[in-house]
């Protein structure tokens, strides 16, 4: 199911934009988890980057660490005033993420403005990152968001060898 709604009135005003799709635990659940998550992006006037390795390595984390069989892992992306936070839910919530075991979370952390993770309702367990948009980049502002060719500023990024 997608679902992309204004939770409320005044809310909308805020310009807040949802977007919600559940899929299955599975390598080719988490490339569309990344493809949908570019094109609601697109559709919204936003950058792809950072966003799009965010969505790719918490989806990858989902359907590598927290999959049980036969149960989907759901995608949130949402955007209020100048920040886009993506979450995903999978149902292994007695399986904390482990910032330690690989390179996943360590992208997530140079990536993202902030991210944490909660255990919901379970077994639930959800991970989000949050990422602070340009003031141009603010949906429905006036002014649009550069070009999706526009040259970007590099990200510097250390890990740990």
């Amino acid at each position: 199911m997608i679902q992309e709604t204004p939770t409320s009135e005044s809310q909308a005003h805020q310009h807040i934009r949802n977007f919600s799709v559940q899929l299955s635990p599975t390598p080719r659940g988490a490339r569309l988890a990344r493809l949908l998550a570019v094109e609601q992006l697109r559709a919204w006037g936003l950058p792809l980057d950072p966003a799009r390795q965010i969505v790719a390595e918490l989806a990858l984390n989902a359907v590598t660490h927290g999959r049980v069989p036969g149960r989907d892992f759901r995608l949130l992306l949402y955007v209020v005033a100048q920040t886009l936070r993506i979450e995903v839910t999978d149902t292994a919530g007695d399986r904390r993420p482990c910032y330690g075991t690989g390179h996943g979370l360590r992208l997530v952390d140079a990536f993202s403005t902030r991210w944490g993770w909660a255990l919901g309702a379970h077994p639930r367990k959800t991970v989000w990152a949050e990422v602070e948009l340009p003031p141009v980049c603010c949906p429905g502002g006036r002014n649009p968001c550069p070009p999706l060719n526009a040259p970007r500023k590099p990200q510097k990024m250390v890990m740990d060898a």
